[in-house]
């Protein structure tokens, strides 16, 4: 069985976005909206998952991450909506309260 790995988008209400890349999208998002990480996504309240891609290649999603990150928010916008124009929680439903 080979390996995914996902580059993601999250965001706030005030809609700050939050580019990152993971071996495991449901941990990692989980980490977000419980603070579990310090740092930029904890400060933000950034907890929404509004996009996400995979990959088997963890090189192609390293490369890929670094490549939107480097985009004018505008472009990583257009990538949200062109997904998700209603930006939507993807992870909703993911966890138990």
């Amino acid at each position: 069985m080979s390996k995914e790995y996902y580059v993601y988008i999250m965001t706030n209400k005030s809609r700050t976005l939050y580019t990152g890349m993971t071996g495991d999208l449901m941990r990692r998002v989980y980490e977000h909206k419980k603070k579990l990480v310090r740092g930029y996504t904890s400060k933000y309240n950034i907890q929404y998952l509004v996009y996400f891609e995979s990959t088997a290649n963890v090189y192609s999603a390293l490369q890929r991450e670094k490549q939107v990150k480097g985009w004018l928010r505008s472009k990583k916008i257009a990538l949200i909506e062109s997904m998700n124009p209603e930006w939507k929680d993807l992870s909703e439903g993911w966890y138990e309260d």
